[in-house]
Order: C-alpha cells, then structure tokens, then sequence
C-alpha cells in the first residue's frame, strides 16, 4: 500500500513528532505528513504538567495553535494508536485505543517512530483511588482535580519528576513527603553532593525528604459509598504508604515517579532491532535515526541513538528530541544543511529556581561545587581532567557561559582558572 502518495508517517504526536514534522516542511519536504497520536489532545508541552498544570496555571500548553496543521498541510489522527508496522508491505496498521475492529492500515514512504515512554507503576496499586503517575495532560488534570481535597500527599521517587510534582504540591499548601531509595534525590542523574544541594532546597520548604528507603506497602480504605461487605473486588482509596522500615506516612494523594520505560510493544514481529537494556532500551538507530530496517527512523525519548563515539544512549530531554527531530528531517528532506554541534541541555524548575544542566555529567565524575550562597549553587564536573558538565540553581548566566567550553575537551583546570 505504500506509494508516491503515502508520504511521511509520524507514530507519536508530542514535542518529536510536531518537531520532525515542522522542520520536514522548513526544509521544503512536499510530500503528505499524516501525524497519529494515541492521546485525544493535539500535541501539547509535557514539561509544564508538573509545574504550571498543577499549580493551575494552565490546563494545557499546545505545541502548535490549531490552524498550524492546516496552514503546514499535515494529516493530524488523534485519538489513534498505530498497533502493528509491516516494514515489507511500507504499511502501519492503526486503531483507536479501545475499538480493535476500527483497525485500518495506512501506507508510508517514509516511518518515523517518537512513541516516548509509558510511566512505570507500583505492583498492586491497579483500581486505588488516590495513586497517580505524571505522563500525560490527563494525567495532571486527574491529580490536580484531586488537590484541593487533600491535605497530604507522599510522592515516590526523586527523580527529575518527583522533584518537581513534590515542590508543586507543596506551593499548593499539601503537606509533602518525598520518598527515595538512593542516597539522595537525583543521586543517580548527577550524583549524592548535588542530591544533598536539591535535599536541602526541598527541606527549606517543608518537604519531607526520606531518602535511602523504599515502598513496602500502599495502604488503603474503601472508597466512600462502596460495596465493601458485599463486592470483593470493591474499589478503595489511599490512605498512606508503610515504608520498609515500618514507618507510615499518612498520605490522601500519592504520586510515583520511579522512571518510565519505552512504549515499544507495537514493534513486536516488525524486525525493528531494539537496543540492548544496558545501554537504555528503547529502538535501536544510527546517528541519523535510521532504525535496522529501511525507510523507518525513531527519535525522542523512545530512540536509542549511536553516538560518535560508537556508544549507544537513550536521552529523555526536551532538547534532546528537538534536535534529533531536525537531523531526522534533513536526512529525509535530503538537504545539506550543517547542524551547528550544541552541547546536551536540560532543566528542571522548582520551587523559584531553575536547576539546569548542560553537557553530559555522569554521577561518578568528580564534583567541583564553585558557588553556593545556601540556596543557588553552581557546580562542575570532571572525568579525566576534563570537563564534562555543568549543573546550576538559579545560576543561568553561569551556566549557560560554558556552553563553548563543552563543544570541545576543556581541561577542569582552564575552566576553573
């Protein structure tokens, strides 16, 4: 079924799929782009769900205003999910979530997969009022609809998410506590000396941190005006979290965040070669996106990207998918733009400041902490000698100053002067 006339396909419709699509057209692509996603919303920002979605500042932030898709002459199928790819036959087989027999299969010229990432939950917790994960719009209305009747909440996880929803919960007065088996919050990202900087950013403002210590068990109630005595499978409602050392957390709102894994079962029988779970999972690709099988690219969250190096590596960040989206397009667009290299970047806002990273620091490198009044701090890291990253709370003129000195080997020594 594929053809001169099934152009572009885009398998996911957030910040990748919008982003490939655009540059497609800015680079003068002409064939027909048909965008599915399996949401019902249009494309929309997932970093403000965490922040300005929850603290009711905005119900949704779109990518795009409404008649973008029109104007740019792309197909946008929401509400859809691609179930099945025939690489052989140029065809995806698509349906909507819960209506197998609405199943139809659509040709492509070229696939681009940004499918992103499906959140991980806690064994047991299926049918329980109360628990959330944060991944999508409905998600951040779901938890927030349920703000105003709590008065404490426990988040599980201080990642990068739980660190966010866990300071935005508690600017809308919920008493929080933030749960963490590592050492620290974000020990695992940037290591257990800036984990204790965000520990100690969180204390300042009421949170609880308990760090070094896992879930044993989610505590419940029955949901008010159920079945209790006469339906064993009655629903029930939150009402804490027991820890592994015994202690327990009264909790009317519980959020987890423990990472997210990639949405990938629509692969299965495809032939698309998966990256190794080592190196992050996900798809498999080259440096230009290419997966093992022709025609068909993958970028975003989802995509697991060969680096210069040869290494492989799976990145969840905003800028990240920005700009695989503009490499997938030159390479389909057939241009000879040249990309200007950019250092890795990422930010995270909470409470007022915005914690950003640039370059790629691993939690083994060693820590250079140059700057921290108490609560702003800024850091480097090294490996080597040489200067791998940089991460600042509320330092952005600082931070993003070495930007240069990440595009190429600096000694630690030079930037420290």
């Amino acid at each position: 079924m594929s053809g001169s006339d099934a152009g572009v396909v885009i398998v996911g419709a957030g910040l990748g799929g919008i982003r490939v699509a655009e540059s497609l057209r800015a680079n003068d692509y002409e064939g027909p782009i048909t965008l599915i996603g399996a949401e019902s919303h249009p494309p929309y920002d997932r970093p403000p769900l965490s922040k300005s979605v929850l603290l009711g500042k905005d119900d949704r932030v779109d990518l795009k205003p409404a008649e973008f898709f029109d104007e740019s002459s792309i197909r946008l199928r929401v509400g859809e999910r691609v179930s099945a790819i025939s690489p052989g036959d140029h065809t995806v087989t698509v349906e909507k979530p819960d209506d197998p027999s609405s199943s139809e299969t659509v040709g492509y010229d070229t696939l681009i997969l940004a499918t992103g990432l499906s959140p991980r939950t806690l064994p047991g917790t299926d049918g329980v009022s109360g628990i959330h994960v944060l991944r999508s719009i409905d998600d951040a209305l779901a938890l927030r609809g349920e703000i105003d009747d709590a008065s404490t909440a426990v988040v599980v996880g201080a990642g990068f998410i739980g660190c966010e929803v866990a300071a935005s919960l508690n600017q809308r007065g919920i008493s929080v506590t933030l749960v963490e088996p590592a050492p620290t919050p974000l020990a695992a990202a940037l290591g257990t000396e800036v984990g204790a900087l965000v520990t100690r950013l969180h204390q300042a403002n009421g949170v609880d941190v308990r760090t070094g210590i896992g879930v044993e068990e989610i505590l419940t109630d029955p949901s008010p005006g159920s079945a209790a005595d006469t339906d064993p499978a009655r629903a029930t409602k939150v009402r804490g979290v027991r820890l592994a050392d015994g202690s327990e957390l009264a909790a009317d709102i519980v959020v987890v965040g423990i990472g997210s894994i990639p949405v990938i079962d629509y692969l299965d029988g495809s032939g698309i070669e998966l990256a190794p779970r080592e190196s992050g999972g996900g798809i498999a690709c080259d440096e230009n996106g290419a997966t093992s099988v022709p025609d068909v690219y993958a970028l975003g969250d989802v995509a697991n990207w060969r680096l210069e190096s040869g290494a492989t590596r799976r990145v969840e960040h905003w800028t990240h998918t920005v700009e695989q989206a503009t490499v997938v397009a030159h390479r389909i667009a057939k241009t000879d733009a040249m990309i200007p290299a950019t250092p890795a970047y990422f930010w995270s806002d909470q409470y007022n400041l915005k914690i950003q990273v640039l370059g790629r620091p691993e939690s083994s490198d060693l820590l250079h902490l140059v700057d921290d009044d108490g609560t702003k701090f800024l850091a480097y890291y090294s490996r080597d000698g040489i200067l791998t990253g940089v991460v600042g709370a509320g330092k952005v003129g600082a931070v993003m100053k070495t930007r240069p000195k990440l595009l190429t080997p600096t000694p630690i020594a030079d930037v420290l002067g």
